[in-house]
């Protein structure tokens, strides 16, 4: 990793931190807010595990299941999640604050990421990436010349640590309902 983006990597956790304090000061939930936002971001977490379960990091270059429609499928469900949290807490500077932070972070996340698998797989990578769209999927999977079938591993899963996403997710609706409580009393 270069050192600007190694600089950027540890900047972009830190700025996470310091939005996050800022959503959660903005935002205005309510039971039922909450609800809505954890639907939402069950499909993202749906869509996330079911590409974590697939994944296999830097060992292979993942073309099926989820990876067959988008070439960033963890994003997309992030991206989902994401969304999920805005209506969560039900506040518009709220909102606007996790979509921007996503649309600008992992914008330059995918484009790194996608240099690097090019350096890594050559003309496999390039094959996948004409065939299959960065972020917004396709409506059917690609055929990728060359591509193996792959199949979904819970252990790949753990491997990957997805079941964080999901307890963060979890916090941070719980953390939504302790605001709701406390601006009640």
């Amino acid at each position: 990793m270069s050192d600007a983006a190694a600089l950027f990597a540890r900047w972009r956790v830190r700025l996470g931190y310091l939005l996050a304090v800022l959503v959660l000061w903005f935002a205005r939930p309510t039971p039922r807010s909450v609800a809505c936002g954890a639907l939402v971001g069950l499909l993202g977490l749906w869509i996330r595990a079911r590409a974590a379960g697939y994944l296999h990091k830097q060992s292979i270059l993942t073309v099926t299941g989820p990876y067959a429609y988008t070439r960033n499928p963890l994003y997309l469900g992030s991206s989902v999640l994401a969304l999920g949290a805005a209506l969560a807490t039900r506040s518009w500077i709220s909102a606007l604050v996790l979509l921007a932070y996503f649309a600008v972070v992992y914008t330059v996340v995918m484009r790194r990421e996608e240099r690097e698998l090019s350096i890594q797989h050559g003309a496999a990578f390039k094959a996948y990436a004409n065939a299959v769209p960065l972020f917004l999927p396709r409506l059917i999977p690609a055929n990728v010349p060359g591509a193996s079938a792959g199949q979904f591993s819970f252990a790949q899963y753990k491997k990957n640590h997805e079941y964080e996403a999901a307890a963060g997710f979890l916090v941070l609706l719980l953390v939504l309902l302790v605001i709701w409580r406390l601006r009640l009393a």
